[in-house]
């Protein structure tokens, strides 16, 4: 076929991107799984330049396969970034990109209403290898400028909190910290890149956990890191060593000199996944591939379903308040419509009356939401966050965050709105019936 310069919009792009054409070897129209370890070079010439990256083409299977790399462009394409990265988890997908420009007696500032799991990696993991992290609240711009100090390296936040579906303001934050000349990595999970993409508003990497929306249907684990290509980090000398000095691992490469806008995924790949190797198998690659494909489509079928619960919601008597940032009393309303004026937010809280047990008499009393560690399925999902996903903080921490022991996570599926309200009344009547909403 002849050469096509269209420049294509997103739905197109998430079917597209990276096979732009046929498989080259077979014809295959759908990306072919390319289940293999390794890889074999045309000569002793051609390994070196590979291993040396002089050559950009596949190494082991621990670094790149074809089917993840087709992946990998096709998220970097809808985020809009420069270069992407696809590792086994977005647990991984954190730490790697954290980690990748962090050492012993940094210091990190990130917003206090993230996931669990990356609280717990910044709170107590990280300390253990020198790195401490300042937690802020992400309504206070001004809150990530106090907390900056000599040996910070990043800001870091999420587009909508979890679990709370709580707003940050993107660009004040980003100015602040590129005022003070650091990177701003958002984790973009919540929203994916068709409702929101962070590197149009001041972020200068995007982390996703792929498990999430682009799989969408609850069977691979998989993370992306897609870097934005802007950030200088040679801007303040010494400030980023693992990007801008030579590292001794790779002959003396100065990663950010050699690669510029795509050095930042490229030593990841090159170092951190080489080291540890968190990697992402071909036959779960070929899975979050056909998620992407229908992203759009599933995406909005979930907000109109979730826009719909939260209109309920705020007319059940047990209910005492609902966290989501559609509503319009919320502080944070306004940035809703800036950024989402096409509605958002599929996963968000509410609190029950009653408390603790209260809330395990209406979960317990659904039938059609699943009872499970999980979001942005297809299928709608509900968790008590305070006994589960955030068990390991402390009550001042839960506290701090907004998570109460009345407090239920929702992420609303794809299923009919009415079956889904169908079954959060069945919730309720159980609870009435309990006399435990008080």
């Amino acid at each position: 076929m002849a050469e096509n310069n269209k420049k294509y919009r997103f739905e197109t792009l998430q079917l597209h991107v990276g096979q732009e054409q046929a498989d080259p070897a077979t014809d295959s129209r759908a990306v072919p799984i390319y289940q293999t370890t390794s890889y074999v070079f045309h000569n002793f010439d051609h390994a070196e330049a590979r291993f040396g990256l002089a050559d950009p083409g596949n190494i082991y299977g621990r670094l790149t396969n074809s089917t993840q790399g087709v992946f990998e462009d096709r998220i970097a394409a809808l985020e809009g970034g420069t270069a992407g990265l696809a590792v086994a988890s977005g647990a991984a997908a954190v730490e790697y990109a954290v980690r990748n420009i962090t050492q012993s007696g940094d210091h990190i500032v990130a917003a206090k209403n993230i996931y669990g799991g990356t609280f717990n990696l910044l709170r107590h993991t990280l300390p253990r290898d020198g790195i401490t992290t300042t937690f802020v609240s992400a309504e206070n711009p001004q809150e990530f400028e106090d907390a900056i100090q000599e040996n910070t390296k990043l800001v870091y936040f999420e587009t909508f909190g979890n679990p709370n579906a709580d707003l940050p303001d993107f660009e004040a934050i980003s100015e602040i910290a590129h005022k003070h000349h650091l990177p701003v990595i958002v984790d973009n999970t919540f929203a994916t890149p068709y409702l929101f993409r962070p590197l149009e508003h001041g972020a200068d990497v995007v982390v996703e956990s792929a498990t999430k929306f682009i799989g969408g249907h609850g069977t691979t684990l998989g993370g992306v890191i897609v870097e934005g290509g802007k950030f200088n980090w040679a801007e303040v000398p010494g400030k980023f060593p693992t990007l801008t000095e030579p590292d001794p691992s790779y002959h003396g490469l100065n990663f950010y000199e050699a690669l510029g806008g795509t050095a930042f995924v490229t030593r990841i790949r090159a170092i951190l996944l080489r080291d540890t190797g968190a990697t992402l198998s071909p036959f779960a690659a070929f899975l979050l591939l056909q998620g992407t494909e229908t992203l759009s489509l599933r995406v909005e079928r979930h907000v109109q379903n979730a826009l719909k619960v939260v209109e309920y919601l705020q007319t059940v008597p047990e209910v005492e308040f609902v966290s989501h940032p559609s509503i319009p009393d919320r502080p944070d309303h306004d940035l809703y419509e800036k950024y989402f004026p096409n509605g958002a937010g599929s996963i968000f809280t509410f609190d029950i009356k009653g408390g603790k047990d209260a809330a395990r008499v209406f979960i317990d009393n659904l039938h059609l939401f699943s009872l499970l560690a999980n979001v942005a399925d297809a299928k709608s999902l509900v968790i008590h966050p305070a006994s589960t996903t955030h068990s390991q903080e402390t009550l001042e921490e839960l506290e701090d965050q907004g998570i109460h022991q009345g407090t239920i996570r929702l992420s609303i599926g794809t299923e009919n709105i009415e079956d889904i309200l169908d079954d959060l009344k069945g919730g309720f009547e159980a609870l009435r019936a309990s006399g435990l909403a008080k």
